[in-house]
Parts: structure tokens; sequence; C-alpha cells
């Protein structure tokens, strides 16, 4: 019987790292005992960073981690430790900042070589087990570095240092500059540069849905009436919801496209991206009216729902790419095994799904066709249905009779692994997306799901008034950090927007309040971490939007509505030095900033706070809400004063005492600049002064 090998890992929660817990490697946990082990018996440290979901961590587990020469010469010659990015992305982001640095490029899994002191002198991604085809391999990087330790300690200790030092002069800060709209144009025309006319999205292979780049289009488009902006908005929207990149069986949206057209997904499904696709989408439907994004809002509530969310209320993290050793295996599909499901019928869903005797897809590693198929449609429905000469709501019934028996078949397959960590941040970012589709959408069950996940996080994620970053089997852990305050506020506000219950702008307050007092550099901006934090050698603070926006860029929108909710100026101010310490890197390349972008509209064009006294049942105030969200009054922050609210509202935002409703039973007090104008009794009035 073979052996099973248990190290360190077998204590975590992390179902990364418990996927690594019978590595024959001695694996540690990141702490204390690591890196006392390497000091003491004088190694360097092995750093591996991953997560459950990644397919080529999955890779290099099983060609190297699983292996005894390469688990011997880790454990004869290093001190080896495995961290979930996800759990910490604190060690996460500084390292991975190393490895650009060092590399110009990065990705996961992310392996750096450190000294005891944590402080890197090497850094890549995926190493293969042997050399090969110009690229090094594990082996021969340990043997080289284990060499190098005892032959040129003086080379490593100063490449680290330098690192360290290129680590802590970033980002540069600058004065407070000019912004105009200057700015947000250089990005359009970024965008537009890169734009694919024919099959949405910007560059080329592997596209990433990047939802915030489209947010950032859409409101482009509200504020200026650019039709190009909207244009490259839902034609990427579009195209995403035809293309395989969408799962058309089970709902929701794979990881990223290895192909232009969408068809070709990554299979990993992630709750980040479910949350802002529904964000995008939302955008888009204010906007066109147009009922193909709701429904697209609708299909992943229903997989987020059906799959990712917990009995206790909060949504997992992540469903994995593989399933039974092989990417995409649950979701792909062979000729013959649909000729064989569908019988007689199999002609027809090909002419709707197209599928190929061949496969409908090219193996980006290996080359050639690989027999097997994706499901995606070729175009919108309507269009198909006039060259199959039958009309939509026909073929649709069609396309989904065929989805169903697909479905019911991939129920027997081995499912892929499912990451069911819960992340304050991640949650966040789904209540601020749910909260606002359901105010868009006027769907309660949006909002009620919103408002379950903030009770889930205050119940089960707060400790002594700060939050905490991860929940699994009923145990929470890992202090709180940027991202978690961020997104969690952006969700509160928007939770605000959504039901006018003051308590979400309370609890916004307080954490905004945890990031000022602990989180805020004085240079500007917000670090990763808190300021008592010294597990790492520097401490990371950045704005750059990339799979999700960067918890700055949440943050200026964030500072910039309160300061409009409250007209306290503390948080301008720390909006203004946010701004100064980020604008040199987003001025270098504005759409690599998109959502720190679309956070300024409120400084660069006309931008208005209204508040509402009154019932929020009387026939005026119904009105103007509805007629609120529309697109032309985005940058109109509400506030509604009623009866069982109008003393906290009063503590939040001290502006507001002394308006009430006179003997109209509402008024409607419109604001801009610090000035109120005098109040009007009707939604009409209101909307005559707005224009003005």
């Amino acid at each position: 019987m073979k052996k099973i090998n248990t190290n360190r890992l077998i204590n975590e929660k992390s179902p990364y790292l418990l996927q690594h817990a019978h590595n024959p490697v001695d694996w540690y946990p990141w702490g204390e005992e690591a890196f006392k082990k390497a000091e003491k018996e004088d190694k360097p440290i092995f750093l591996s960073i991953g997560y459950s979901t990644c397919h080529w961590c999955h890779v290099m587990e099983e060609e190297s981690f699983e292996e005894a020469e390469v688990a011997g010469l880790l454990n004869e010659n290093f001190v080896s430790i495995k961290v979930d990015r996800e759990e910490r992305p604190d060690i996460d982001a500084v390292y991975m900042a190393a490895c650009q640095i060092l590399t110009g490029s990065g990705g996961w899994p992310l392996t750096v070589l450190l000294k005891p002191d944590k402080k890197p002198f090497f850094a890549g991604t995926y190493f293969p087990r042997e050399t090969a085809h110009g690229r090094l391999g594990i082996i021969e990087l340990l043997t080289r570095v284990k060499k190098l330790w005892h032959e040129k300690r003086d080379d490593i200790n100063e490449s680290a240092a330098h690192l360290i030092r290129e680590l802590k002069d970033h980002p540069r800060s600058s004065t407070l500059p000019e912004i105009t709209t200057d700015l947000l144009e250089k990005a359009f025309n970024e965008f537009k540069e890169r734009y694919d006319p024919d099959h949405g999205g910007f560059g080329t292979s592997p596209k990433f849905p990047s939802p915030h780049n489209l947010m950032f289009l859409l409101h482009y488009y509200i504020l200026t009436g650019e039709p190009k902006a909207l244009e490259m908005a839902e034609v990427t929207l579009i195209s995403m919801r035809l293309g395989g990149i969408y799962d058309h069986l089970g709902n929701g949206f794979h990881r990223y496209s290895t192909d232009e057209e969408w068809r070709l997904p990554h299979f990993e499904k992630m709750l980040y991206d479910q949350a802002t696709m529904i964000y995008a989408y939302a955008e888009a439907m204010k906007i066109t009216g147009n009922r193909f994004y709701s429904e697209v809002i609708q299909s992943i509530y229903r997989y987020l729902t059906s799959v990712l969310r917990s009995p206790a209320g909060g949504f997992y993290s992540a469903e994995d790419a593989d399933s039974d050793g092989e990417e995409g295996k649950f979701y792909i599909w062979s000729y013959a095994e649909l000729y064989e499901l569908l019988g007689d019928e199999f002609e027809e869903f090909r002419s709707i799904f197209p599928v190929e005797e061949h496969g409908n897809f090219i193996d980006r590693i290996k080359g050639g066709f690989t027999g097997e198929n994706v499901i995606y449609l070729p175009e919108p429905l309507d269009i198909m249905a006039e060259k199959l000469n039958t009309n939509k709501d026909t073929l649709e019934a069609r396309a989904n009779y065929f989805k169903g028996i697909l479905f019911e078949r991939r129920k027997s397959r081995i499912h892929p692994h499912l990451d069911d960590k819960i992340l304050t941040d991640w949650n966040g970012l789904l209540i601020a997306a749910l909260a606002r589709a359901g105010r868009y959408a006027k769907n309660p069950e949006y909002i009620n799901t919103a408002a379950g996940i903030s009770e889930f996080i205050e119940k089960h994620l707060k400790d002594n008034r700060r939050l905490l970053h991860r929940f699994r089997e009923g145990e929470a852990g890992i202090e709180g950090f940027l991202d978690d305050y961020a997104f969690y506020s952006l969700g509160l506000i928007e939770l605000y927007k959504a039901t006018f219950n003051s308590d979400y702008l309370r609890l916004t307050i307080e954490y905004v309040e945890v990031l000022l007092n602990s989180f805020a550099d004085d240079a500007g901006g917000f670090y990763l971490t808190p300021h008592h934090d010294e597990d790492l050698p520097a401490r990371w603070k950045d704005v750059y939007d990339g799979a999700m926006p960067s918890g700055n860029s949440v943050m200026l929108r964030v500072l910039i509505t309160l300061y409009h909710y409250t007209g306290k100026t503390d948080y301008l101010k720390a909006a203004e030095k946010l701004i100064r310490a980020f604008y040199p890197s987003v001025e270098k390349i504005p759409h690599a900033h998109s959502f720190f972008l679309a956070a300024l509209e409120p400084l660069l064009y006309p931008a208005y706070e209204l508040v509402i006294v009154g019932e929020r049942d009387n026939k005026e105030i119904k009105a103007a809400l509805v007629e609120l969200t529309k697109p032309a009054y985005t940058n109109v922050a509400v506030l509604l004063k009623d009866s069982a609210n109008s003393e906290k509202l009063e503590n939040f935002a001290p502006f507001t005492k002394g308006m009430n409703t006179g003997d109209t039973g509402c008024f409607f007090y419109l604001c801009s600049n610090s000035v109120c104008e005098l109040p009007v009794p009707t939604a009409k009035e209101l909307f005559f002064k707005m224009e003005k």
C-alpha cells in the first residue's frame, strides 16, 4: 500500500492549502514557524502562491510537488511555504509585484525564492519539472539556487535589497493635478484603438471580460453622448453572452476566453466575475432598456443561488476549471455523445448550436482540433430565427429544450471542485451588483439577497467593529484587508440607494473611518494592510484595475459619494489625497485604471445632492424615485429623510437639519456646490429645476 504523506497544511482552513496537505513536499503555511526554521538552518524559502481553482497550479502540483525527486530537493535544501492568494491577497500582492519587476509579467502559480527575512531575490510563475523548449525546469532551478545560496550569497543579498527598494518606492506621489475630462477622453481613445469590432472586447486572445472597463464606457456614453462608447460596450456584452465563455447550460460566466471570438473559455468560474458582470449588464440595461440584459442578469443570479450560495447566507468563492483531472471536461461534448443523446433531433440542435465531428475548438497548447465541442451561439436568436425561417420565441423554446436535455446529462458527470470559502471582499462586490441591479430592474429579490449577504457579514465576519476576510466551515479568520472594507462599503452604499435604510450609511461610515485611521498612507491612498501589520518586507498600495477594480479605485468612489451624502469635507480631502498619490500611474495608462476614472465623474461633471423629505409611499416621492433611476441622473446623490430615519440622517448629514415637509407632505431639496435651492413639493417641479 502506498504511504500517504501528510504535512502541516492539514490543519489549515483554505481549500487550496488542503489540496496540498498530502504532497511529499514538507509544506508550511505562512507563519513564524517556517521563517524561524529557515533562519536556524540557513536555508532559502521556496514560496508557492496559487488558488484552488487554478489550472496551472494543479499542473505544477501533479508534475512536481507530488514527485519524489522535486520533493527531495525542496525538503533537503529549502523551507517550502504554500499560500492561498485568495486568503492572503497581501502576500500575493507584494510578491507578484516583485515578480513583475523582475520578469515584466506575472500569473499563477507564483513561484518566489526568499531569504529567511522574507525578502525576495527570484520570482517566476509556472515551472515544468524538466527544462524544455526554452523554459527553465524546477529541478534545474532548485539546483542552481542551492549552489548560488552557498557560493554567491552576496549577490543574492544585493538582489534582494535592490528589489525591496523598488517595492517601497511604488507609487510616487505628485502635487494635486488639475483634473479634466481629457483624461477620460484619453482612456476612451485607448479602448477605441484596442477594440475588436468583429467580436467585441479589446486586444487579441486571451480576452478577459473586465466588466469595469465596460462600465467606464457606459458611463462615458451617459456623460458625453459618444455613440462609439455604447457600441463597444454593447457588442462586447452581447458577444460574451453568446460565446462559450458563458455557460449556456448551467449559467454564469467562465474566467476568460482563450480565443478572440469568446468561444473557448478557461473554464473556472469566479464569484467576483459574476458580481462585476451583473454590475455591467445592469448599467447596459439602465441605458438601453433592452430586456436581453435583464435576462442575462437573471441567468447569472440563477447560477449564483443554485451553486455558490451557502446555507448560512454568504456566497462561495469559485468553481474549478478541472474535473476528473482534465480542464473543461465537465463542460465539453463529443460529437458522438451529442448524436447518441439527441438522436433524430441532432441536426436541429446543430442548426442552433454549431458542433463538429472534429470538434469546434483548437487546443491552444497542442494545436489542432480536439474532437470536443463547446456549446455557444454563433449569433443572436432573433437574427438566427430569420435565417431559419422561424420566429425568435419558437427558436428560443427549442434552444431551451435542447439545453435542458444536455444539462440533465451533464449532471451525471464528475462535478468540478467547489471552493467553499466565503470572502468578505468578493461578497461585498456581489452586494453592490445585486443591489444596483435590483434597483434598476425593480426586482426586490435581488435587493433582499444583497441585504442577506450584509447580514451574514455583520454576523460572521466582524470582530470588535473590524472586518475579517475569510469564513469557512463555521470559522472566521484573517484580519480584513483594504478590499474587504472598500468593496463592502461600496455594497453598503448601493444597499442604501436601493432601500434608503440609513443603517447602511452608518455602517459605511464606520468602516471608512477604520480605513482612514488604520490603512491610510500620509501621502494619500490606502495600503492593502493596516498600519500594525509588519508581516511583509514592504507594505503595498496599488490602483491598477485588473481582474477586479482595485481597492483604492473603489475607495475613491466611496469617499466622493460619502462627501456628497454627508457634506463632510474630510472625505473629499481624503479623495483628493488619493488622486494625488496615484495620478502619475493613472495618467500614464488611463485605460488600465477605468474604475478609478469612472469614480472621478462627480468631480468632472455637474453633480447634485437631493434630499427628499417625506414618506416613501408618497405618490410624488414614488414618481421621483422611478425617474431618478434613469441615466440622466447618474451623478445625483439621493437622501430620503422620512419619519423612520430623520434623526439618524441628521447625525450623518448635518446639512439636512431643518429640512422638513412643510404642509405639503413632501419636499424636494436640490443642492449643488454646498448650496441648496428652495424646496419644491412635486416631482415635476424638481425635474424642471434639474433640466435647467
